[in-house]
């Protein structure tokens, strides 16, 4: 990893725990400089200082990227601080409970669609002019729920397969430019969110985690979930040199869970 991004500037929208906190430490381990950008700023203030701890730069930002202005502040704030931006990872996403479509008020579904497919085009548009005097690289986070359709997460697989066309139109659009854009579209990532949901669903069973954890894990090749960490490195892939051929294809990191 060393050296792979090396004084690159990266920013991460969604810097909060999990694959958003794993791919700025990642970057910064790679000789990246990172805008951090979510909601929490005391969750920011605690990967910057990650980052800073590895000898690179770290600038926090709390940003709602769903706001306008906040974005193009975001925006604002990185290139005043760097001078330039290499990357960009739209990794934010909206969380989406559970429930058919045909359930739901139509507000829920524009509420998930604001965060996980308008948000990355409007920080993609305002980083697009930066990234192509760099010759720069986006990744959109998608997940592994636009390779199956469980009937509870239909807003979810909605937005994500959105986010996965995005990334093939902007592809086109920014390719003449020297701009890649990839996804990458991880299966089950062993962090807070998939941890907490395996020690309710061992509550309600009254079974150990590990029987959840190993009953989900035997559908996967690899027998196992994947570390945030793992998830991370094929974003660092995808923004370095190493896939300068690379663009408008969707990377999945899933550990065979599904074979695409």
């Amino acid at each position: 990893m060393n050296g792979l991004l090396r004084d690159k500037v990266v920013v991460v929208s969604g810097a909060g725990p999990g694959l958003g906190r794993a791919t700025a430490v990642r970057c910064a381990a790679a000789g990246a400089d990172v805008v951090l950008a979510a909601r929490d700023a005391g969750r920011l203030a605690a990967i910057a200082a990650e980052v800073e701890a590895l000898g690179r730069r770290a600038l926090a930002v709390p940003t709602d990227i769903t706001d306008a202005a906040a974005a193009e502040a975001l925006a604002g704030r990185a290139v005043d601080a760097f001078g330039h931006v290499d990357a960009l990872v739209n990794n934010a996403a909206a969380p989406t409970p559970p429930a058919d479509l045909m359930s739901l008020e139509a507000d829920s579904v524009t509420a998930g669609l604001a965060v996980d497919v308008v948000a990355p085009l409007r920080l993609t548009q305002l980083f697009a002019d930066r990234l192509a005097e760099r010759g720069g690289s986006v990744v959109m986070v998608a997940s592994s729920v636009i390779r199956e359709s469980p009937r509870s997460l239909g807003v979810y697989k909605m937005a994500k397969t959105a986010l996965t066309t995005l990334t093939q139109a902007l592809s086109s659009e920014l390719g003449p430019r020297g701009v890649r854009v990839n996804t990458i579209a991880p299966g089950l990532i062993w962090a807070d969110a998939v941890k907490t949901h395996f020690a309710h669903a061992a509550r309600e069973r009254g079974v150990p985690v590990q029987r959840v954890y190993d009953e989900t894990a035997a559908g996967i090749d690899r027998r196992r979930l994947q570390e945030p960490e793992e998830v991370a490195d094929a974003i660092v892939f995808l923004l370095s040199d190493l896939a300068r051929a690379v663009t408008g294809h969707c990377l999945d990191v899933n550990g065979g869970q599904y074979h695409n």
